[in-house]
């Protein structure tokens, strides 16, 4: 299949990335022609609010869609694409935990959060981590976890959803079903978890369950042996359909984790295709290779029916649930919460 044109009834399933701080002719030119749903955004490609600003509104001309999500993995602590000192830094997830008020500081930070984004054009926030980090697991969760009790968890996730929501910006829960026991970095390897059924349901599960209502989620590069011994979770039709969509009840935009991870088998057209028909709405490439971008847009389709319904619900959510926020007062709460004085 060739990329399609920007004349297609449908996008095509997949967020790229782009190189740099400006599209080059050549990446305009193949956004245009493979017409991808939306762009993520990096370290590589912020360097300041205005050029930020410039770099949204080209990737959405190329696609001609003024509606296009722009993503980017703005959690907060050691994974921020928004740095000091154009955009305010903001703690771990980790450190909420231990504040007094910990969900209305949640709160606070991520409707900050979603003023900085949101200000940008950026409509879609990577953010929050579900995952509940098990002893012994890699270091690759660690502080990004709002803790290891899954009611704690799932209350401090709602509150930034909601700030965020409140601020006109998309939350993705992450990574689904449970990244928290993985032994390895799945960017590094595929991590395999043996835990039975019945441990995965009542602790790494719960919080996703919590939240089944969210509009986007995020997969784990993960083999639950459990569930299926011979896929990841990207990969795996049977824990999409069946742990994913019906155990754990999520109805929102599933996208893939970075297919660019050496977690998954195979070579990127592979991987995509497979994490595709496997029920995945949407994949990620997020290097901005234009190589790798070509292969991967010829081995993915359009948008399906029940994508868009998905997509379209959560942009409805994005309108209507943004409120209005005094941005002075917010900064003042905010950081007397963090500092104990409140």
């Amino acid at each position: 299949m060739s990329p399609a044109s920007s004349s297609s009834r449908e996008p095509r399933a997949v967020i790229f990335g782009a190189g740099g701080t400006a599209l080059t002719d050549d990446e305009k030119k193949f956004f245009r022609s493979a017409d991808p749903l939306g762009f993520i955004l990096f370290a590589r490609n912020c360097e300041n609010p205005a050029q930020v600003t410039k770099l949204v509104a080209e990737l959405r001309e190329a696609v001609r869609r003024d509606d296009a999500p722009v993503l980017i993995d703005q959690e907060g602590g050691r994974v921020a694409r928004l740095k000091p000192p154009h955009w305010r830094e903001y703690p771990p997830a980790a450190a909420f935990a231990a504040l007094n008020n910990p969900a209305e500081v949640a709160f606070l930070g991520a409707r900050l959060m979603a003023d900085d984004l949101a200000a940008l054009g950026i409509t879609v926030d990577c953010a929050p981590v579900l995952d509940l980090p098990a002893p012994g697991a890699d270091a690759i969760i660690g502080d990004r976890a709002y803790g290891t009790n899954p009611e704690n968890v799932a209350a401090l996730g709602r509150a930034v959803c909601d700030g965020l929501l409140a601020g006109g910006v998309l939350p993705v829960i992450k990574h689904i079903p449970g990244h928290g026991r993985a032994g390895v970095d799945s960017h590094l390897a595929l991590p395999v978890v043996s835990a039975p059924r019945a441990a995965l349901e009542a602790g790494d599960f719960a919080p996703f369950r919590a939240l089944h209502h969210m509009p986007w989620a995020m997969t784990a590069h993960i083999v639950y042996s459990a569930i299926d011994a011979e896929h990841p979770a990207t990969l795996s039709p049977r824990l999409i359909s069946e742990t994913i969509r019906a155990s754990i009840g999520f109805s929102g935009v599933l996208i893939s984790d970075d297919l660019s991870m050496k977690a998954l088998p195979g070579n990127l057209p592979g991987r995509a295709k497979s994490a595709w028909e496997a029920g995945c709405d949407v994949v990620l490439h997020c290097n901005g290779e234009l190589k790798e971008m070509a292969g991967i847009a010829r081995a993915v389709g359009p948008l399906s029916a029940a994508s868009r319904r998905r997509l379209d619900f959560g942009e409805k959510r994005r309108v209507a649930e943004r409120r209005p926020f005094d941005r002075r007062a917010t900064e003042a709460r905010f950081s007397s919460l963090l500092e104990g004085r409140a």
